[in-house]
Formats: structure tokens, C-alpha cells, sequence
């Protein structure tokens, strides 16, 4: 969780002009200062709440901006205590600072989550020392006093005063150890809709990402890496790639070699023309044999089950039918618009690096490690990104730049990868395999059973979501398939497609009970609200109940007009409930998804623009990932490698998303995630309405060509 202390919470600068500044930990937003001059004077001494002269407020950023908007959602919250105007607010992004700040990582959809106490405590604790400062002025007591849009006001004469006028004083006063924050009710920044801060530079190409970066003496760096997973360098020849004009030097790296030239064009030449032999590992692994040996597991039982309630087993052996169906999904790069680049500029007493990273003080304690140098010698600065969907979660090239820039002769280095490089050397979502059974006694569901297997460590399932404790038996056991490739985290890991096998399956076994789908998972769901059976601290069944019934309203559920087709779905994730209903329609025999609505419970919506792109941007990119997405391994290697062999949705392919927000006064949860697992699910159960044929195989434009 962010924190901040009394300490750190007041700095008081000396500079002419004076000025209040409040250091607390928060991610941020950028805004052009555009509708108003900017003050003559304000402080910045290590701290991230600047008043100017003239009442301006600069917020520094502390965390990664990916394109989930805290950059302007966050700001938005402090603004909201401190009571300024929206337009007088400058924030700037911070680089990595450890004893500042916690939690400087864009992951899980967590941000606004674990910021919004202290962004909020940050902003209150602002207004309340500026208006102790007027207070002293005036002679008069606080509680005479109130603030409007970055004044501080005696209702009784009608005087004020300007926030910039007071920050001098204010700073000299005592910070209390609380602070009341405003009752929701009284918001009037939060809960508007806020255009993107960074929209200026994104449309008109200013320098805003990594890509973007540019040094005195800089050289671009192009790596070759290993072609398959699992082999090593046994040796290189570079005089080819010497003889590339622009060509400076060639230096090995690990079991990787790279170019470093004064163009990227340049770099990638030399990189192409390097020749090396390569050691093969004792087998070189393929999507057909990881198939084989997945499904092997899936008949596997587990040691140490993930969650057992009564007995499964025998309730299943006991039932009067069981429904059992297994599902399928293949390995997925993260294919970002951004490709990985960074740049590292390795010194005698420091190094210097700045780019698009979403771990950055994990990277900084790594980078040290690698280079043999305290942390506190690893400066890392971070720009915007152009997509992380948990691929910059690893750093993987933030090391090889600092590695660079060190094998060169601590040369300034920019490491960027082709498109190439950043879809064929990982990482990876992992393939994975999911079996479901379900125990059918007197026409109810008296047993669950799932088995996940998968690609990579880890457990790969969600053992206490949904139908946990609403099932009296009621197993999950999940295994692990190791291997060279390379995986990891990718949008919503797990349940990604975990999310798509379950909701596909649930629709299955209310369809073989003759039942609505909707209503039979409120059936189910009804026992974890009544009496649920084990531990249910994970997710609240009546919340997953009221957000299933409002998208059945919302989204017209069984009133769809002729030739369209519904899919339902539902799925609780990253402490957020999301329901969706999936329509399709059938244009000349081929299936096409025209409407996606979706509701969710997400509490207090900071931002409802920014939040309505969030949810568009999950559904489109959960069901262009259901439809098309596949990637391969023969020989080790991806056989996929550009946009050219690798499918992914297009423009004229997206359909329509509509959003509703379960009003809401709880804290906010998780976005940027929650909408895409309930996706594949609901465009699944969509296309088996529009078919009559049931996919168990991603990605389904394969399955379907299998089929028809």
C-alpha cells in the first residue's frame, strides 16, 4: 500500500516566494498548463505537492502510466480534498523513489486502489492547513472558514484568499496526525468524466515514451538473441556486422550479442548480418507435445488439492449424471503497439536509466544485482507506455541495456527490439488446459470439479471464485508443466481464459438441465448468499448476484430482436464484478459480434471516461484474443513472428460496448483487468446460440473452421 509519514509529509522550500509542498506516495497525472501563466515561484524539494504563487498545483506521478489513465485519475482525487480547479493542476511523472513511495507498480489493476486513502488524506490534509493559515491572517477561528476552488473563504465578510497567498504560512504550520475526508456526496471532481491529461503530446507525436528517448552520445542497440527457447551461444563472428556503416561495436552479452550503431537501422543491419552457432537443449519443445503432456495432467490427481469443500469425488460417482467438458488455449505473446526498448547509461558512480517499465523498484534491486552496485547508484525514471498488458512487469530488457551499456564501455545505450524480437522471445501467457465436471442429483448441481493445467509454475486456477461456496462438494486441483518458454503474467492472468472455460461450462450445464442460463446461476449463487459453504473470503455472492441481475436488465437479456443471438457471462476479478452479454449476428453464414453490454461493480468510478475506455478496451481486447489469437512452438521457436502470421482483431471487427456502473460509495477497485476474462465466455455461449455448435478451443475462428 502507498504510504506517508509526518516526516516526509511537510517540506518547506526557502526559495523566494515560499510554498507548501506535501510529500505522500500516490500515482498521478500530467496537464498542460495551458489556462493559466505558471507562477513565478513554487517549491520542489523532494515532495509532490507544489503550490505556486499564483495557487497553481504541480503533483508529481510516482506510478507507471500503461494506459490505464491514473495519470488522470489519480490527480483527480487530490484535487477533489484540496478543492482546486481541475485546470489549475500541473502533475509531472516521478521517477523511482523508494523511500518516498510503495507500490511504485502498474500491475492487477491496483493503482487507485491502494492510493486512494492517501491521495485523498494527501489533498484534505492540504486545504486544512491553508485555511489554519487564513485563520491566523483573519484572527478568526477554522471552523469560520471554508474553501472554493483553490480559495480559501470567510462566509461572513465574503473575503478571500488565494491558496498561493497562504502557502508560505500554511507550510510553517504543525501537519495533524487526521484529517476528515469529504463524504462522497460532495464530490465535484471526482465522478466527472476527465479527458486524458497526455492526450496534447500522444496526438501531435511530442516526446512522451520510451521509444522517444534521446541522449547526447547516444547509441542504438539491436540484440540477437538465442532463435530457440532453451539454447545457449557457443560462438559469433561479427565482421559482417563491423563492416555495416554506422556500425560502432558488437559485444557479447550472456547468451545474447549486440549491435550498437548511431541509427536503429543501422543496428538492426549489423545485428542481421552477425553470424553464431548455437547449442540445442536436450529437447527442442513443441505446442503438439506440450498438448499431449497437458492432458496427461489433467488426469493427474493432486497431491495437495487448491480447495476440497465435502467430498467431490464420491458426490460425483454418487450423481445421477455428470457433465464433464474440457477446454483449451494457446500460448499468447503481449504484442504492446510499443515494442521493448530502454535506455541505461552505465557510469563509474551511477547509472542512469529511463524508459517504459511497470516494476521499476524490482528492476532497480535487479539492475544492481547484475551490475555488482549498491541500489542506491540505480536511478530509474519512468515515461509513459505504449502497452504493458504485463509483459514490462519483468524487466527482462531493462537488464540487457544496462548490460549493454556496461559491456560497451559505459557508453549511453537505447535498447530497442523489432517486432520481431518482441513477439518471438516470450514472455509468453502460458497454454493451458482446464477439465470440468459437474454432479447432477434430483436436477440440481451438487458437485464441482476442476483440474487446470498449464505452461510454467504457479497454481493456474482461481480456487475461491465462483461457485466456491455455493457447490456443498466442491474440488479444485491445478497443475504445472514446465518448460524452456518463457511465460508469465498477461492481461488478467489466469483467469483470462479460466474466466472463458468456467462461464462456457456453467451456460453447458444449464443448458443440459433445461434451464435459463441466467437463472440457473443465480440457483447457484443463492447458496453462497444463505449459507455458504467453507471459507468465502474472497468474493461476495450477493455482489456477483445484484451485477448478473442488473446486466440481465441492462443488457435485454432473452429480449433480443430476430437474428441475434446472446451469450451470457459473469466473473468476479481483481476486486471487481463484472456481468456481459455478448450478441452476435450471422452475416452471410459467418457469425460476426455486433454488441457488447456490460455491467459492473467497480465502487466509486474516479473517472467515468477514462473508466468507460477501460471496459472497452478489456471486452475488444478479450474477444479479439478469443477469436483470432495463436501462437505456436515447432523446434523451440514460435512459428508466429509478425502481425503478418499472428491475427488479432481489427477495426471493423470491434463491436459496440456499452457500460453500466452499479452505483456505489465503496472505495474503488480494480478496471483496467475485470472486463476481459468475462468476455471469451460470453462471446462463446453467443456463438453456440447463433451455431448450435459448442468451441472448446481457443482461438475460435480455428475451431469454427474445424467444425464447418
Amino acid at each position: 500500500m502507498t504510504r506517508f509519514n509526518r516526516r516526509s509529509f511537510l517540506k518547506v522550500s526557502a526559495a523566494a516566494g515560499g510554498g507548501l509542498v506535501l510529500g505522500f506516495s500516490w500515482s498521478g497525472c500530467t496537464q498542460a498548463a495551458d489556462v493559466r501563466t505558471l507562477p513565478e515561484s513554487w517549491v520542489d524539494v523532494n515532495a509532490f505537492l507544489r503550490i505556486g504563487d499564483n495557487g497553481m498545483v504541480t503533483i508529481m506521478s510516482p506510478n507507471p502510466e500503461i494506459g490505464q489513465n491514473i495519470k488522470t485519475a489519480m490527480p483527480m482525487i487530490v484535487a477533489e480534498e484540496l478543492d482546486v480547479l481541475w485546470e489549475d493542476v500541473i502533475v509531472e511523472q516521478a521517477p523511482l523513489n523508494t523511500e518516498l513511495y510503495e507500490r511504485q507498480v502498474a500491475g492487477g489493476s491496483q493503482s487507485i486502489r491502494h492510493g486512494w486513502t492517501s491521495l485523498r488524506t494527501a489533498g484534505a490534509t492540504a486545504r486544512h492547513l491553508l485555511i489554519a493559515a487564513a485563520a491566523e491572517r483573519w484572527g478568526v477561528e477554522p471552523s469560520a472558514l471554508t474553501t472554493r476552488d483553490g480559495k480559501v473563504v470567510r462566509a461572513e465578510t465574503g473575503e478571500e484568499l488565494g491558496y498561493g497567498e497562504l502557502a508560505a504560512a500554511a507550510a510553517a504550520l504543525p501537519v495533524p496526525a487526521e484529517v476528515p475526508l469529504k463524504d462522497p456526496k460532495d464530490f465535484k471532481i471526482i465522478g466527472t468524466p476527465r479527458g486524458n491529461v497526455d492526450m496534447d503530446p500522444i496526438l501531435t507525436g511530442k516526446p512522451l515514451f520510451g521509444i522517444d528517448t534521446r541522449r547526447e552520445g547516444m547509441l542504438y542497440a539491436a540484440g540477437l538473441r538465442p532463435p530457440a527457447f532453451g539454447q545457449t551461444l557457443v560462438s559469433f563472428d561479427a565482421s559482417a556486422a563491423e563492416a555495416v556503416p554506422g556500425v560502432r561495436q558488437v559485444v557479447q552479452y550472456g547468451d545474447k550479442v549486440a549491435v550498437l550503431a548511431t541509427n536503429t537501422w543501422a543496428a538492426i543491419q549489423g545485428r542481421n548480418a552477425l553470424t553464431a552457432e548455437w547449442k540445442d537443449p536436450e529437447t527442442l519443445e513443441s505446442t503438439e507435445a506440450y498438448d499431449a503432456a497437458l492432458t496427461r495432467l489433467l488426469d493427474t490427481p493432486s497431491e495437495e488439492p487448491q480447495r476440497a469443500d465435502g467430498n467431490a469425488k464420491q458426490a460425483l460417482a454418487d450423481a445421477d449424471q455428470v457433465i464433464e467438458r474440457t477446454y483449451e488455449a494457446p500460448f499468447l505473446p503481449h504484442n504492446c503497439l510499443e515494442p521493448m526498448n530502454f535506455f541505461a547509461h552505465v557510469q563509474a558512480d551511477k547509472v542512469e536509466l529511463y524508459g517504459p517499465i511497470q516494476t521499476p523498484e524490482r528492476t532497480q534491486q535487479r539492475v544492481a544485482d547484475l551490475l555488482e552496485r549498491p541500489k542506491e547508484q540505480i536511478a530509474i525514471g519512468m515515461s509513459r507506455m505504449g502497452g504493458g498488458f504485463g509483459r514490462r512487469l519483468y524487466g527482462d530488457f531493462v537488464l540487457e541495456a544496462a548490460e549493454i551499456s556496461a559491456k560497451a564501455g559505459n557508453v549511453p545505450v537505447q535498447l530497442i527490439y523489432t517486432r520481431e524480437d518482441d513477439m518471438t522471445a516470450g514472455i509468453y501467457r502460458p497454454a493451458v488446459k482446464y477439465k470440468f465436471r459437474a454432479g447432477i442429483k434430483d436436477g440440481k448441481m451438487v458437485a464441482f470439479h476442476l483440474t487446470g493445467a498449464g505452461m510454467g509454475g504457479g497454481n493456474f486456477t482461481r480456487q475461491d471464485n465462483f461457485p466456491a461456496g455455493c457447490v456443498e462438494h466442491y474440488l479444485v486441483e491445478s497443475h504445472a508443466l514446465e518448460s524452456d518458454v518463457t511465460t508469465g503474467a498477461w492481461r488478467a492472468p489466469i483467469t483470462n481464459f479460466l474466466a472463458c472455460a468456467e462461464q462456457s461450462f456453467v451456460d453447458e450445464v444449464a443448458h443440459e438441465l433445461g434451464k435459463d442460463p441466467i437463472d440457473f446461476r443465480l440457483e447457484v449463487i443463492e447458496r453462497g448468499v444463505t449459507d455458504p459453504v467453507g471459507e468465502m473470503a474472497y468474493y461476495e455472492p450477493a455482489k456477483l448476484k445484484q451485477v448478473i441481475e442488473v446486466a440481465r436488465e441492462k443488457g435485454n437479456w432473452g429480449k433480443a430482436p430476430g437474428g441475434v443471438s446472446q451469450g451470457f457471462s459473469a466473473y468476479y476479478s481483481h476486486n471487481t464484478y463484472v456481468a456481459e452479454v455478448a450478441e452476435v449476428e450471422l452475416e452471410a453464414g459467418n457469425p460476426r459480434v455486433k454488441r457488447v453490454h456490460c455491467t459492473i461493480d467497480c465502487g466509486i468510478v474516479v473517472n467515468p471516461l477514462g473508466a468507460i475506455n477501460q471496459v472497452q478496451g478489456g471486452v475488444v481486447d478479450g474477444i479479439g484474443h478469443a477469436l483470432y489469437g495463436e501462437l505456436t512452438i515447432e523446434g523451440g521457436r514460435s512459428r508466429q513472428a509478425n502481425f503478418d502470421d499472428f491475427r488479432m482483431i481489427r477495426i471493423t471487427e470491434a463491436p459496440e460496448v456499452t457500460a453500466h456502473f452499479i452505483e456505489s460509495t465503496n472505495d474503488p477497485t480494480g478496471l483496467g483487468e475485470p472486463t476481459l476474462p468475462p468476455a471469451g465466455g460470453a462471446l462463446a455461449n453467443a456463438l453456440f446460440k447463433a451455431t448450435g455448435e459448442r468451441l472448446y478451443k481457443q482461438p475460435f475462428v480455428r475451431s469454427m473452421e474445424v467444425l464447418g
